[in-house]
């Protein structure tokens, strides 16, 4: 059969099969590598269910793909056959207020659904770093979550219903408009998270949350990350959730004053950003009782002057990770290791092993992350070019790896297993991998489905 043809009967021009083309889709944000024969631009649910059915009937592999914003080679093909660029379904399809939710494309942009909410005074509320390009159907493939999933959750919480087409190319839905159902398996959240193995969503249906009134950030710094942590664990223990609660270790701190020399904060020590929203007085009182709380272990601590100061702050901490070049120009971030998550109680346990690790391996590194829901990013940078330090950086990941497993966590908290960490699933689930194993069998006998991701 001439594939080519057959894809072409489906889209049309959309589609290409020149090496050049190809190429733009062999990678997302990580170092996985893997070149597709085939990437289509479906335009509707049909689309995509005729070429699924095509490839299942002929054995073709297929990758579903967002923005490419990924960080684990979850959207990267490394088995070739077809790339399903999924970016041109982005439309807001019903925008259902008196129900609260929603009804989108895979392909809508996270700030974009954000931005057709505002008026009506409600969010989307999970709120990854790449939410200016990150798609809502990338979103659900990997659970995406952020800086503010401390009070508001994952994006697992906010999925209603999705329209998925299966391996052979049936369409299915996998919920409702209900708040609620008791009726059977849950579906929906066995496709969140799947990234992509299991089935290709191409409708989601979302629940939306009302705007905060106010919100509030206490900017406070601590003699090192451990008691940063101590100050984060107590905080919590004293009844009080942020919104957000977000640590900047030293050299964080120093790639944004480099970044933006205009940005107010602590000149020592390890900072944690605590924001509480609410209502006025709700929040006032919140970043009170902060303060108050960590006071005691505190070098500074104050209260963000004006909205402005705040936005300007979250806005540098969302690209931290990628200003790191700011510090060493001859140095890249690479994105191993630097996702594990564990339980709150021993962040500063992970804190000083993290540290304990770089120094080990005279790896440059610094720590920032969700310190709030226990997730940390470890962003080791080295020479891309200097073999030796590749080497170092392979073995100090392995370790933070099985330190987070150690300690009873996870070795990815939000940017997905894909290819770059499927060797560890086995070390993190053990009997319960083959499991999941026995269910993408069951769903996707052929393995056709974004196959070489998740250790399946």
């Amino acid at each position: 059969m001439d594939i080519t043809a057959e894809l072409q009967k489906i889209v049309g021009g959309r589609l290409s099969v020149s090496p050049s083309e190809l190429y733009c889709y062999s990678s997302d944000a990580s170092q996985v590598k893997g070149m597709p024969d085939y990437v289509v631009r479906p335009k509707s649910t049909d689309e995509v269910s005729r070429i699924v059915r095509l490839a299942y009937e002929n054995e073709i592999p297929v990758t579903a793909r967002g923005a490419g914003t990924g960080l684990a080679g979850g959207a990267v093909p490394v088995k070739g056959g077809i790339v399903l660029d999924m970016s041109g379904m982005n439309r807001v399809l019903e925008l259902d207020i008196d129900n609260i939710q929603v009804l989108v494309e895979p392909g809508l942009i996270q700030d974009a659904l954000n931005e057709a909410l505002k008026p009506y005074g409600f969010f989307f509320p999970p709120n990854p770093g790449s939410s200016a390009m990150c798609t809502i159907g990338g979103m659900i493939a990997y659970n995406a979550s952020g800086m503010r999933c401390v009070k508001y959750g994952t994006t697992r919480n906010y999925v209603r219903d999705l329209e998925v087409v299966l391996a052979d190319g049936t369409v299915i839905h996998t919920g409702s408009k209900m708040l609620k159902s008791a009726a059977g398996y849950d579906l929906t959240q066995l496709i969140v998270g799947s990234e992509g193995t299991l089935g290709i969503v191409t409708k989601a249906r979302l629940k939306i949350a009302p705007l905060p009134k106010t919100r509030k950030l206490v900017i406070t710094s601590f003699e090192n990350a451990e008691i940063a942590g101590q100050a984060v664990v107590k905080t919590f223990s004293n009844g009080v959730i942020p919104s957000a609660c977000e640590i900047l270790d030293r050299v964080s701190l120093q790639v944004l004053k480099r970044y933006d020399p205009n940005l107010v904060l602590p000149s020592e020590g390890d900072v944690i950003l605590f924001e509480v929203d609410g209502t006025e007085n709700s929040a006032r009182e919140a970043a009170e009782q902060i303060m108050k709380v960590c006071a005691p272990l505190a070098l500074s601590i104050r209260l963000a002057e004006s909205e402005k100061e705040m936005a300007d702050i979250w806005a540098a901490r969302k690209l931290v990770g990628a200003a790191v070049s700011r510090l060493d120009p001859t140095k890249s971030r690479i994105y191993v290791g630097e996702d594990v998550g564990v339980p709150i109680k021993q962040i500063p346990e992970l804190l000083k092993r993290a540290q304990e690790i770089a120094e080990k391996f005279n790896l440059p590194a610094m720590k920032y992350g969700h310190i709030g829901d226990g997730n940390l990013h470890l962003a080791l940078f080295i020479d891309v070019l200097n073999k030796d330090e590749w080497d170092r950086l392979k073995k100090a990941a392995d370790l933070i790896h099985r330190t987070a497993i150690e300690l009873g966590g996870t070795v990815s908290s939000e940017h997905g297993i894909g290819a770059a960490r499927a060797e560890y699933m086995k070390a993190q689930w053990g009997p319960a991998l083959e499991v999941m194993r026995a269910i993408k069998n069951v769903l996707d006998p052929k393995g056709i489905l974004n196959p070489g991701k998740l250790g399946l």
